[in-house]
């Protein structure tokens, strides 16, 4: 059974950076987080504690379910209640890769 990668966290992160018109720094600042620790993300080099992912989330104004749902129309007020099987076994997948 594999999980989420690092680097499709990385792709995740630097896409929703993107869109969003940030920068590493932008995003960095904003999140409380060292620009060096966005760019390691996004390059696949280091994986993300719940606690600092959620910090970035916030900063990029979504939630945690909203990182993991790929869909471009994301939605708001989402709890882990609904996600998906597939995106509730990637989300647990990636929860246990922290441990």
């Amino acid at each position: 059974m594999s999980g989420i990668t690092n680097a499709e966290v990385g792709e995740r992160l630097k896409y929703l950076r993107e869109k969003r018109k940030m920068n590493k720094n932008e995003l960095a600042n904003a999140a409380g987080v060292s620009p060096t620790y966005i760019y390691q993300l996004e390059k696949g080099e280091k994986s993300p504690t719940v606690e600092y992912l959620g910090y970035i989330c916030e900063a990029l104004k979504i939630s945690l379910y909203e990182f993991f749902d790929k869909e471009e129309d994301f939605r708001a007020g989402k709890t882990v209640a609904d996600l998906s099987e597939k995106q509730l076994k990637l989300f647990n997948e990636f929860l246990s890769s922290l441990s």
